[in-house]
């Protein structure tokens, strides 16, 4: 059985990683609008993934006799700079959910709750991967600059990613 107060964190984190999704998609839009398909398919990728996150908390939230509760998911930003501002933004949202689910852990060793340890184990692995493939990709970007065919190059290199992919 979960607690109430680690139910309650658990529902505020699906809506982070829903949100995430949502934000996510709009990234994979704004890719679209500056005819770059590839960056926006990896987004739509990343989008999905964030929904299996949210999903397997919600089963976990399940599994446990709990209850999960939904909020509403705010409208995500659509306009950035370049490409570069796109990536710059998914580092600094992923080490927001960094942080969220390290809070969450914390909450977890608070409570005793060893099962929400062991699942928020492979969430903390998870971000480590999402950090590093940002910033990896960040420094690809500095590395094309403003070199249009290397960055459609880049482009169609990040159109390769498929499910079975974690990152870049």
């Amino acid at each position: 059985m979960i607690s109430k107060t680690m139910e309650k964190a658990i529902n505020e984190q699906i809506n982070k990683e829903l949100y995430s999704e949502y934000y996510y998609l709009a990234m994979a839009a704004y890719c679209e609008s500056i005819d770059l398909p590839g960056f926006a398919s990896w987004m739509v990728m990343q989008a999905q993934e964030e929904r299996v996150h949210a999903m397997r908390l919600y089963n976990f939230v399940h599994d446990r006799d709990g209850q999960v509760e939904l909020f509403a998911i705010d409208k995500p930003r659509k306009e950035y700079d370049s490409i570069l501002d796109v990536f710059e933004n998914v580092l600094k949202h992923e080490k927001f959910v960094t942080q969220s689910i390290n809070e969450l852990y914390q909450l977890a060793l608070k409570e005793n709750d060893y099962p929400a340890q062991v699942e928020l184990q492979w969430f903390i692995q998870e971000q480590v991967e999402e950090e590093k493939t940002a910033n990896d990709i960040i420094q690809q970007i500095k590395m094309v600059g403003d070199h249009s065919m290397a960055l459609f190059m880049l482009d169609q290199q990040m159109g390769e990613r498929n499910t079975t992919d974690n990152g870049a």
